[in-house]
């Protein structure tokens, strides 16, 4: 089962940032596309559910600051990206 994967308007944002600015996150964000559609809760970049994300929404490592955060959507075979820069809200 293949997942479809979404953005948010305010990962959208970010991550046209990113081809220009941080082409280093961008090429890893892109690299991670096809681990989510087929399995967004294991493999690499270390994904974990997180505390209080009701076992829907995951975080997985871009980089020692920067996470992608989704939520994945059983029901409707979606993945969700919420946010992709500053997981700790450090900005």
């Amino acid at each position: 089962m293949s997942y479809r994967i979404e953005f948010s308007q305010k990962a959208q944002k970010v991550i046209k940032k990113w081809k220009k600015s941080n082409p280093v996150s961008f090429k890893k964000l892109y690299d991670l596309l096809p681990e989510l559609e087929e399995h967004p809760r294991t493999g690499s970049a270390h994904p974990e559910p997180l505390v209080g994300g009701k076992n829907i929404t995951y975080s997985r490592r871009l980089s020692g600051r920067d996470r992608v955060i989704y939520d994945v959507y059983d029901d409707r075979v979606v993945v969700l990206v919420i946010s992709v820069e500053g997981h700790y809200e450090d900005k």
